[in-house]
């Protein structure tokens, strides 16, 4: 594990032990036990990838100035309030969706003596965010700021959620509710903004930005976590299991993925026909049809196409911010996704 993975991780112990001995609240020992291992449960578990993005970017805008202990312990725990945002979205989400692993074990509301407690853990973790925000950036001049982005980018996902809820009503199985902005919606309020531009706007406000400032910078970010999620349908179906790291399920679930969208764009009325007679169904006589119908309109080459043209259109928006440190930025996040396998 590198080195600033595990600091990060002692930033987590350090938020968790203050969380454990909050004043405005009177622990008991079993209160206390419970609250540490939802914690420990939910929150650290997975890649840690929006969190870390915080340090990284804080440290492009600082242009190579060495970071003080202090700056780092801050963009960690700007990095923690926004994995603790994560843990809250997937407790409650896990709930909605009747899911049963997450992580590779088993979704806490699953666990023995937890099941419906967890809707509370979920407001919990919700609220732990402007306790740490309290405790180690009220004195900053962007306090407000920090309270306000949180906010605002908790409603943008929780809204996204929902449209992600309502067209994908199970019972309603209406694959003529699917298409490319509604794809696009789903995706940009449900995904890119707390997992994009959240990371990024917590380091611009600790390096002393005017957000206002920075609106191409969000629309940049946006596009790229839109990007992302069409580069996750197209891997559901097409990647290798083995180097995924897990099975694509997006067929069966009846998901609003970027393949089916286009598929209807491009299909005749008999294989539109084939698709709304076997998405959605948990039947791999019905998966494979599905396949095969993505095989025939050659979707792999149409997402190659998608992610070339998205790729040039990326670079050319990033490579017209005035600011060279902002660039560096936006260029490492798209360092990182681009060509991905998983």
């Amino acid at each position: 594990m590198s080195d600033l993975k595990l600091n990060f991780l002692e930033v987590y112990t350090v938020l968790k032990s203050e969380l454990l001995n909050d004043l405005d609240f009177e622990f008991t020992d079993d209160a206390r036990q419970w609250v540490e291992r939802m914690l420990d449960y939910n929150v650290p578990g997975g890649k840690l990838n929006r969190g870390l993005s915080v340090i990284d970017s804080y440290n492009f805008l600082k242009e190579g100035k060495e970071l003080t202990s202090e700056e780092v312990f801050q963009a960690s725990s700007l990095g923690w309030c926004i994995e603790w945002l994560q843990a809250y979205f997937l407790v409650l989400d896990d709930i909605m969706d009747g899911s049963h692993t997450r992580r590779g074990q088993p979704c806490w509301f699953r666990l023995p003596k937890v099941g419906m407690i967890a809707a509370n853990d979920g407001i919990l973790l919700r609220n732990h965010i402007p306790r740490i925000l309290k405790n180690h950036f009220r004195g900053k001049p962007y306090y407000v700021d920090l309270l306000e982005l949180f906010n605002e980018v908790e409603f943008q996902t929780a809204s996204g959620q929902m449209i992600d809820l309502i067209t994908t009503l199970v019972g309603e199985k209406d694959l003529s509710k699917y298409s490319l902005s509604i794809h696009r919606r789903i995706v940009q309020y449900k995904t890119a903004y707390y997992s994009f531009y959240l990371p990024v706007a917590c380091a611009l406000l600790m390096a002393g930005e005017n957000l206002d400032n920075h609106v191409n910078v969000k629309n940049i970010l946006i596009e790229m976590g839109i990007y992302f999620q069409v580069q996750d349908d197209y891997l559901d179906c097409f990647a290798d299991p083995e180097v995924l790291g897990k099975i694509g399920t997006d067929i069966q679930d009846f998901k609003c993925s970027w393949l089916v969208v286009k598929a209807l764009e491009h299909c005749n009325e008999e294989q539109k026909k084939l698709l709304h007679e076997n998405y959605g169904k948990d039947d791999p006589a019905c998966v494979a049809k599905v396949k095969a119908l993505y095989n025939d309109l050659k979707l792999e080459d149409v997402y190659l196409e998608y992610e070339k043209k998205t790729y040039e259109k990326l670079i050319n928006s990033i490579e017209a911010q005035p600011s060279k440190a902002v660039q560096a930025v936006l260029k490492s996040f798209l360092a990182k996704i681009y060509k991905r396998q998983k």
